[in-house]
Parts: C-alpha cells; sequence; structure tokens
C-alpha cells in the first residue's frame, strides 16, 4: 500500500475527503470540531481544536502525514514540523480550489484515481444545480454573514455557491478577500443600501438568530427582512471548505433560493 499510513486531520474536510475515498484506515486522530462523518468522532482520537492542537498527543500518535489548512494553522504546522514531521497546510478559497484539493489529497496519500472519480461526481451535481438555477426568472440578492458582531461577510467559496444555486451575493468585493478580518463591514449599514431579497447566517459555530438581525436598527426595510427571508445554514455545511460545501451547503441554499423564487410568481 503506497502513501502515509498514519494521517493526523487538523480540520475537518481532509477527514470526510479521506471517509469519502474509503481511506480512513489511514486515519489516527482528527479536530474536535470534526461533525462530517459522524462515525469519525465516535472512532478517531481528537487532537486538535482550529487555532490550537495538543502536540504532544500528536507526537504520541506517531504520524506520518499531517494534514491542516490555512494560515491561521501556520503555528501548529511549525511547531511538528520543528518536531521533524511532515506537514500539508492547504491555502484554498474557491470551489474550484476544494476540488483540486480534494484530488491533490487523493493524490498525496496514494488515492489519486479515487479521488478524481470523487471530484468529478462533486462537478457534476454543482454543474446540474447550476442548470436548474439558471430556470429561475429572477436571481434574488443575497446577503451571507458568516459572523455577527462584528459583521462578516461570506468568503469567496460561499459567494461562488450562492451563484450555482441561483443567487447573487450582495458583497462580491469582499469575497474576494481570504481574510475573514478583511470581510468585516465597516458600516452594517451597508446591507441596508444593498437591499437582499434573501439573508443567509452561519454563524461559525454558534445558532444563527433571525430575530436579533432583524432588530437591528433601520434593516426592518430590507426586503428579506421585510419578507421573513432570514435562513440559517448551519456551519459544517458550508464554512468547511470540503465535501459538504459542495453538496449538503449548496442543495441547502438552492431549496431556500427556490422557494423564494416560487412565492415571488405568487405576487
Amino acid at each position: 500500500m503506497s502513501g502515509p499510513q498514519r494521517i493526523v486531520c487538523l480540520t475537518e474536510e481532509p477527514t470526510e475527503v479521506l471517509y469519502a475515498l474509503g481511506e480512513q484506515h489511514r486515519i489516527v486522530g482528527i479536530s474536535g470540531f470534526t461533525v462530517r462523518p459522524s462515525i469519525a468522532r465516535r472512532e478517531k482520537p481528537k487532537v486538535s481544536a482550529f487555532t490550537s492542537a495538543k502536540i504532544g498527543e500528536i507526537l504520541k500518535l506517531q504520524p506520518d502525514f499531517v494534514v491542516g489548512f490555512s494560515d491561521i494553522q501556520a503555528d501548529i504546522a511549525a511547531e511538528l514540523i520543528r518536531q521533524g514531521v511532515e506537514v500539508w497546510i492547504s491555502n484554498h478559497r474557491s470551489v474550484d480550489g476544494i476540488l483540486d484539493y480534494i484530488r491533490r489529497l487523493g493524490a498525496l496519500v496514494g488515492a489519486g484515481e479515487k479521488a478524481n472519480v470523487y471530484a468529478d461526481g462533486l462537478q457534476r451535481g454543482l454543474r446540474e444545480i447550476g442548470q436548474a438555477s439558471a430556470q429561475l426568472p429572477r436571481r434574488p440578492r443575497v446577503y451571507f454573514e458568516e459572523w455577527d458582531e462584528p459583521p462578516i461577510s461570506g468568503i469567496r467559496w460561499v459567494a461562488e455557491l450562492v451563484r450555482i444555486a441561483g443567487g447573487d451575493d450582495v458583497f462580491p468585493e469582499l469575497a474576494a478577500e481570504s481574510l475573514a478580518k478583511h470581510r468585516i463591514l465597516a458600516d452594517a449599514n451597508e446591507v441596508v443600501r444593498r437591499a437582499p431579497d434573501i439573508i443567509l447566517g452561519s454563524w461559525c459555530g454558534k445558532k444563527f438568530r433571525p430575530d436579533k438581525v432583524a432588530a437591528r436598527p433601520g434593516w426592518e426595510v430590507i426586503p428579506a427582512v421585510r419578507d421573513g427571508e432570514l435562513h440559517e445554514i448551519k456551519s459544517p455545511l458550508i464554512l468547511q471548505p470540503g465535501p459538504a460545501a459542495l453538496t449538503d451547503g449548496v442543495r441547502e441554499m438552492a431549496r431556500i433560493i427556490q422557494a423564494w423564487s416560487a412565492k415571488q410568481g405568487d405576487r
């Protein structure tokens, strides 16, 4: 058998990918934030959060490969590298980047063929959703909120999935910013001015509160607030740059947008 045999996943998406590829036997440790697939939480020891990790516990597992995500995990990666561990930190931020990540991760663990087949299937699913949404008579304007205090708008892959699902992100210029601090809304009233038809909330691990959003000063005139179009998309479905976002996450967006579109026809 080729490829690494003792893998630690510092975030959820490599765990979900490796299970989807049937390569879960290689995983010896996972992130404590992992919820997909649910069996991973029962089977695998939890050795990291997102910005911190139990370095000693990871080293005890004798990993031959550690997979993480983004600059936020740079310190964890550096410490493990100093301990002689091979680490791969991906930094993908787009739908194409997620698909490429799946292919590269598969290749790195010796399951490149399976990863290509899996990624091709995900791509087909996105194409089908895009074709269906292209038939909608009108595209809603969508505000995606990743955090509430301060308000942070959606990252690039989220904006791209909104588009595939049939909507138009109202902050496309911010979606291009990879770091959350650059997507903070300097003026929350800008949402009022951009008048979204739908507000999607995914508050990075805490419950979205539509009532709290609707009560913001001046927001009662926003079409989404006026029409009660405030919806939660659970964080594990959309804020992890992995398979979840390209399947359940985008499908949930498409369901909300199609329901909105059907209501427009009744008016």
